[in-house]
Formats: C-alpha cells, sequence, structure tokens
C-alpha cells in the first residue's frame, strides 16, 4: 500500500512539473528574445535542462527539487519584464486619456473618436469633456460577441443628463503590425490601455465596421455606487500615464478589470461567468443587477443594439438612438 501511495503522489508531481514545465516553455518562446529561432532554441535548451535533472539526479526528490530551482529563476525573469508606455504604437492606441477632477468636475482630455471607413482603415481624433459628477445618472455595459459564445469584450459606458456618455473600454494596447493572440495575452505581451472613448467610436466600430454583435444592459446601481466606481476607474487612466501594466488574458483583462473597479463597492462573489464572460449577462440577471421584468431571453433580444447602431450612423445622437426600446 505505501508504494501504491508513494507512486500516485510521484504521478501527481509529474504531472504537476509537466504544467510547470509546459508554462516556462511558453514564457520563453513568448519573451523579448530576439527572432524566433532564438526563442525555439530557448525552449529546447530548457527541456534538455529538465531531462538531464532527471536523467542525472536520483533520488527522484532531488530531481524534482532541481527542477522546481530551474523552473523558479525562469519565473523571476518572467516577472522581472517591465511593461513599457514608450513603444511604436497602433495610431488608435498612441495616446493616452488623462482625467483632472476638482470636486463634482472631471475633465478627461484626449477621449477618442476615430473617424472610420472601414474597421482598418480611419483617422484618429481626440476630444477634452468636462463632466458633472453630480449629474452622473447611472451606468450601462456593453457586451460584445466576436466568435463564441463563451466569451466576450465588455465595455463600460457612464450616463450623464442631457444625454452624455463616458465610454471606457479596457484593451489590449498593441504595437504598429501587432495582432491579438489569446495565448500571447498570458504573456506579458501586450500593455493595459483604457480607451476612454465616444460610443460613436467604440460602439460603432464594433456594430458597423467589424459586424460583432453587441448587447447592451442598463445596469440598476445606484448613482452613489456608480460615481465610487467611476473614480477609480479614472485613477486607473492616470496611473498608466505613470505607470505602465501588462495585460493578461485571466487576471487583468476587460471583465476580471471591471470586477476590480467594482469589488470595493458593489459586494459579490466571484463567479466562472466572470471568466467565461459570454455568460456574463446571465449573471448579472440572477443578481438582479439588470432589469428582470421579463424573462431573460426576452430582455437579451431587446438589448441587442446592431440594427439601431447600422440606422444611427455617425449621428451625433447616436447614444441616445441606440438606447431607444431598451429595458430601464
Amino acid at each position: 500500500m505505501k508504494r501504491v501511495l508513494v507512486y500516485l503522489l510521484r504521478a501527481i508531481l509529474c504531472l504537476i512539473m509537466g504544467i510547470m514545465a509546459l508554462w516556462a516553455s511558453a514564457a520563453i518562446y513568448y519573451s523579448n528574445l530576439p527572432g524566433s529561432a532564438t526563442r525555439i532554441a530557448a525552449v529546447v535548451l530548457f527541456f534538455a535542462v529538465a531531462a538531464g535533472v532527471f536523467w542525472t539526479l536520483r533520488p527522484f526528490y532531488k530531481a524534482a527539487l532541481a527542477f522546481g530551482l530551474v523552473w523558479a529563476v525562469i519565473v523571476i525573469a518572467w516577472l522581472c519584464i517591465p511593461p513599457s508606455n514608450n513603444r511604436n504604437w497602433q495610431p488608435d492606441v498612441a495616446v493616452l486619456p488623462s482625467a483632472q477632477i476638482e470636486g463634482d468636475k472631471v475633465t478627461v482630455r484626449n477621449i477618442r473618436n476615430c473617424k472610420y471607413r472601414t474597421e482598418t482603415d480611419y483617422t484618429v481624433s481626440y476630444y477634452d469633456q468636462t463632466f458633472d459628477l453630480s449629474k452622473l445618472q447611472g451606468a450601462d455595459l456593453f457586451i460584445i460577441y466576436w466568435g463564441s459564445p463563451m466569451i466576450a469584450h465588455t465595455i463600460m459606458s457612464f450616463c450623464f443628463e442631457d444625454n452624455q456618455y463616458l465610454c471606457i473600454s479596457i484593451e489590449t494596447r498593441k504595437e504598429a503590425g501587432e495582432g491579438y493572440s489569446a495565448i500571447k495575452g498570458f504573456f506579458k505581451q501586450y500593455e493595459l490601455i483604457y480607451i476612454v472613448g465616444d460610443e460613436r467610436d467604440l460602439v460603432r466600430l464594433r456594430t458597423n465596421f467589424r459586424g460583432e454583435s453587441v448587447y447592451l444592459y442598463r445596469l440598476t446601481a445606484k448613482p452613489e455606487l456608480v460615481r465610487q466606481v467611476l473614480l477609480d476607474y479614472l485613477k486607473s487612466v492616470n496611473s498608466l500615464n505613470q505607470r505602465p501594466e501588462w495585460y493578461n488574458a485571466m487576471t487583468q483583462n476587460c471583465t476580471t478589470s471591471i470586477r476590480g473597479h467594482t469589488a470595493p463597492y458593489a459586494h459579490g462573489k466571484m463567479s466562472w461567468k466572470m471568466l467565461v464572460n459570454g455568460y456574463l449577462d446571465t449573471l448579472l440577471y440572477e443578481r438582479r443587477a439588470i432589469d428582470t421584468s421579463l424573462p431573460f431571453e426576452q430582455i437579451k433580444a431587446a438589448s441587442f443594439i446592431n440594427d439601431r447602431a447600422v440606422q444611427a450612423g455617425d449621428s451625433p445622437d447616436f447614444s441616445k438612438r441606440i438606447r431607444e426600446g431598451l429595458a430601464q
């Protein structure tokens, strides 16, 4: 029986070390080493060292400890890779927003409003605007599906009187010519950016030019809570100007970052639906964070805004028109 337990423990350790080895190899391959050939050679070297450790060291626990030390060196080196605000950025993420807060007055600078001809052909423009926090009415959440129904992009929009909206999308800050990769998103390949934008930019890009499915939900949170969340958002907006951060596809993405801003004020347990965020709207419905006066299927159908967005085009009242017929 003792021997069986020993073999079982060794099998579990081998499985754990196998996962560690896969992570380390991906971290090496998606590192800043120059050239794919160099990165592949570094991965091969890592596996050669790991194999040599298990081939030469006895008993097993000594080999496991040695492997753990090698792995720890890679982790420490990976953790030391610094993010930067100084890269050759794509034009649409080249300028960081900022906010100046004086009492109830918030002046947001560099609100993006790209003029799109196609998804990739656009003219970048920005404007500054002052918002009155005493006129903050609530917040809306956009859930955007571009492929799998299990995964979505989320955007928060803060709603003021007189149909004023401050829209914030938490995204990857990509360099010129760089595309998005879900795998690379786990390995410090993209800096984090809070794009503060006009809804005619951030929403219309997705409905009218990318053809993604966009749903808009009006949140039931009180203005007092929304104000705290907005100020927390703006704190991060300003912080990123001085201290860049890495995007992470699991821990620092468009949805987990929203939870980071809301958790101190809206107490709710972590849910798997925040990670598999295509189901986030069902979680909001279960927690009565959105309208529940009708069955969820009807609420979701009414929240689909693509048709209204296409009809609104680049109209100045775009934000008002996409909200017509929404559940309140």
